[in-house]
């Protein structure tokens, strides 16, 4: 079917611009105007009984139109009703009669007129081909598929459209009432061919319905996802009204809590899978039920947690620094150590595994430069002191099933810290104990390794906790008693004890300030010398640290606080001379070792997980039939270094000027005071020497001395452990002079420079070279070569030694 368009003559009309509407011929429609030039282009039309121009707008936001704003193909329609509205509205309805194109716009003000002309067809009486024909059967069936997605449609309008079989009429009428866009519609007016048209339509048509489709499709799942919840609604609030009757009503309520706190959480998606199925377990408990007990315990704990909660870092060498600094004096290595982790903290912020281990003797600052780090790493402390843990669920915690269950020490830290990225203090890892309730070193295995802990899994929680951004500080006495795989996860910081001069600028700076503070005095009520403070650290206090120290001090000031308070006076004074008045007799007289010259005799070195320690040892020799008496709490290897001590005298006896016989004649006792001390090790063997050759021979040992090292049964020394606390403990005790092993030569770089300077060393290879520094005469007759007279076994091992080595012991003076 075709037909053919006729161009008709050219006529002047008003013209409205439309935003957003398109008007189609054979279409009455109504709409609102509101721009001034569109009422009043109205208004002349109804005036001159003229027809009006209806042409769509490109741009719906121009305000005033010119041509090219508007499209050229509109609708020349007539005016049937005006109406006015509240404001400065007209609602007017129009009826289109046919299309028109506009050839140019004649003027802008104060109304659009435009030169029009009218497009106008003609029917022809032919009959519709096949093709027409299914392209309309397809339009009707798209049609009434679109009616019945859309709610807009009314069923007049789709009767209309299948009363009609004018493919261009059912073409526009079926495009001006349904939803498209206006570029879509306004294409279908400006097709002026029907059959076209219609083709035009049932493809937009299409698209139109699939979309509806989809529409409906997801507010099809949306409602049933309302109607779920509004099911659950219901069902919750049946089961809260039945609650309510039986006196249960806040079980609801804490539940709905729990869900809130479960969905603000900032839980990792097992854990938040794991409590809603722990709560869905606690709605089905009956009332009263142990089983929901454990439950709401269990969700209590965990949700209480500080999931993803951390605090800002700040990793800086300086800071760090100068926190230490204030809080600390001296211990320049062990600040050295840390600021070098702060350095590699801040260059590499995601490192991670390091875990610190402060080894020292009491009181030399190793929990309080922890808690310094924290605060100058901005980091929350938490501290678990983990001396006497046996039991391995102090740890890991235990099973929620168990009666009075709880999580483990290193969770309930992370809570009490309140951050996933605290410092935590396992202080005093070195007393751990193991039971038959299990061993909680090897649970602390996982925790201190990087590569597992951030996986750790609580026994309570039954689910992973990252402890990845916690760092590990530990303290430790000593390193002897850590378990071996335990301490291969830490780096070894070593705190060595305090010298005398450090001791007296910690009490002056940091001391002394914090007890008058405590004891509510001011530094112009007490003044305390500083003689008197060293007296305090020599007479009055043995130790590595300075809490006895600080004691002393809190003493002195308990004392002042008594008379300010009781003999009204204004300022006191305490001088090294007043001491006894404050603190009583002195306990200590560190000199009285270096005074004295005695018979059997030696002062040895002893290393204690509380520092080093000055250990006399006494040999007496009595008559009797050969019998070596040891006592003193001695252990198994300080008992076979006496042996290995008297193995090596019989081999030398010649050389010492000791009878041959003595052993079978002599009785000897070995004696360590302090018996009530256990005492163990092979470092006392050159003392044991030493002091059994003096008792033998009635040699005195020189006064102010003192020696540590293992005696082998050929007479060479062997090197030691813990030099320097050892040398520390003879320099408290007034020693001059230390002998020591030459092998731990290279060690004395180690010690403290004040101790160096004040005493003097003397390496040593063989035990003779010992007992010709530490007799007061030699007890090898001058002239008497080593290898001289009946050579015994032991003789024949000297003699291989080479002559270069048979001089004078080797001495380093400080």
């Amino acid at each position: 079917m075709s037909k053919e368009w006729n161009l008709a003559d050219v006529s002047t009309m008003p013209t409205i611009a439309l935003r957003g509407l398109t008007v189609f011929p054979n279409v009455m429609i109504h709409f609102e105007v509101a721009r001034d030039m569109s009422i009043k282009a109205l208004e002349e039309a109804m005036n001159a009984g003229s027809p009006v121009f209806l042409v769509g707008q490109k741009d719906i936001s121009v305000e005033q139109p010119e041509q090219s704003d508007l499209y050229t193909v509109g609708t020349v329609s007539s005016i049937r009703q005006i109406l006015r509205m509240p404001g400065d509205n007209v609602r007017v309805m129009v009826e289109g009669r046919s299309r028109g194109r506009m050839l140019r716009l004649m003027r802008t003000e104060p109304y659009l007129e435009a030169e029009v002309q009218t497009i106008s067809a003609e029917e022809p009486g032919t009959r519709a081909s096949a093709k027409q024909e299914a392209l309309m059967r397809a339009t009707y069936e798209l049609f009434q598929r679109y009616a019945e997605l859309s709610p807009k449609v009314s069923p007049d309008l789709l009767i209309h459209v299948l009363a009609s079989q004018d493919p261009g009429y059912i073409a526009d009428y079926i495009a001006q009432n349904i939803a498209m866009r206006n570029s879509d519609k306004q294409e279908i007016l400006e097709e002026l061919r029907p059959v076209r048209r219609l083709e035009k339509l049932h493809r937009l048509l299409e698209r139109e319905v699939e979309i509806l489709s989809l529409d409906a499709e997801i507010q099809n799942k949306a409602r049933e996802q309302i109607s779920g919840h509004q099911r659950d609604y219901y069902l919750r609030e049946q089961m809260k009204a039945i609650q309510n009757e039986l006196g249960e009503g806040e079980d609801s309520d804490e539940f709905e809590e729990y869900r809130k706190k479960i969905a603000q959480a900032q839980l990792p998606d097992q854990v938040r899978e794991k409590l809603t199925k722990e709560l869905s377990r606690l709605t089905k408990q009956p009332f009263g039920s142990s089983e929901a007990t454990v439950l709401r315990s269990y969700l209590d704990v965990c949700l209480e947690l500080p999931w993803g909660k951390t605090t800002k870092e700040k990793v800086s060498v300086a800071a760090v620094k100068k926190i230490l600094d204030q809080d600390h004096f001296g211990l320049e290595k062990v600040k050295e150590r840390i600021l070098e982790f702060v350095a590699v903290k801040q260059l590499a912020p995601e490192l991670k595994g390091q875990v610190l281990c402060l080894v020292g003797p009491p009181g030399v600052g190793k929990t309080s430069i922890a808690m310094s780090m924290a605060r100058a790493m901005n980091r929350k402390l938490a501290r678990i002191s983990l001396g006497g843990v046996s039991d391995e669920a102090e740890i890991r915690g235990h099973r929620k099933t168990y009666v009075g269950a709880m999580p483990g020490r290193i969770i309930n830290a992370i809570n009490q810290a309140g951050s996933c990225n605290p410092l935590i203090l396992l202080d005093e890892i070195d007393k751990l104990g193991h039971d038959h309730r299990g061993d909680p070193a090897s649970a602390l295995l996982e925790v201190l390794d990087g590569e597992q802990n951030a996986t750790f899994r609580d026994n309570f929680l039954e689910v992973p906790f990252d402890l990845s951004q916690v760092l590990f500080v530990t303290t430790a006495n000593t390193t002897e008693t850590i378990p071996r795989p335990l301490l291969d996860r830490m780096e070894i910081i070593e705190l060595s004890s305090y010298t005398d001069e450090e001791k007296l600028q910690i009490a002056k700076g940091h001391l002394l300030p914090k007890e008058l503070k405590r004891h509510g005095l001011t530094r112009t009520q007490l003044k305390v010398t500083d003689g008197a403070i060293r007296e305090i650290i020599a007479s009055y206090t043995r130790e590595s640290g300075v809490r006895v120290l600080e004691r002393k001090l809190a003493a002195i000031c308990r004392k002042a606080a008594m008379r300010v308070v009781s003999d009204d006076v204004k300022s006191i004074r305490v001088t090294e001379k007043q001491l006894q008045e404050y603190l009583g007799a002195p306990r200590y007289y560190p000199e009285r070792q270096a005074l004295e010259e005695r018979v059997g005799v030696v002062n040895g070195l002893a290393w204690t997980s509380v520092g080093g320690e000055l250990l006399e040892v006494e040999v007496n020799v009595v008559p009797g039939s050969g019998k070596v008496e040891l006592t003193g709490n001695l252990g198994d290897v300080m008992k076979e270094s006496a042996h290995a001590a008297l193995s090596y005298i019989r081999s030398q006896s010649d050389r010492l000027n000791i009878p041959a016989d003595f052993y079978r004649e002599k009785d000897l006792h070995v004696h360590f005071p302090e018996g009530a001390v256990p005492k163990d090790g092979p470092s006392a063997g050159i003392a044991i020497t030493t002091a059994m050759v003096s008792a033998l021979t009635g040699t005195p040992v020189r006064r102010g001395v003192a020696m540590t090292g293992e005696v082998t049964l050929r007479g060479r020394v062997l090197p030691i452990g813990g030099l320097k606390e050892k040398t520390m403990a003879a320099f408290r005790n007034g020693i001059k002079t230390v002998i020591i092993p030459a092998d731990n030569g290279k060690d004395l770089e180690e010690i403290d420079q004040t101790v160096r300077k004040a005493l003097r060393f003397i390496l040593v290879e063989r035990a003779d070279q010992v007992l010709e520094q530490a007799l007061v005469q030699t007890v090898v007759p001058a002239g008497v070569p080593a290898g001289g007279g009946k050579a015994s076994c032991g003789e024949q091992a000297d003699a291989l030694i080479p002559p270069a080595k048979k001089g004078p012991a080797p001495q380093l003076r400080q």
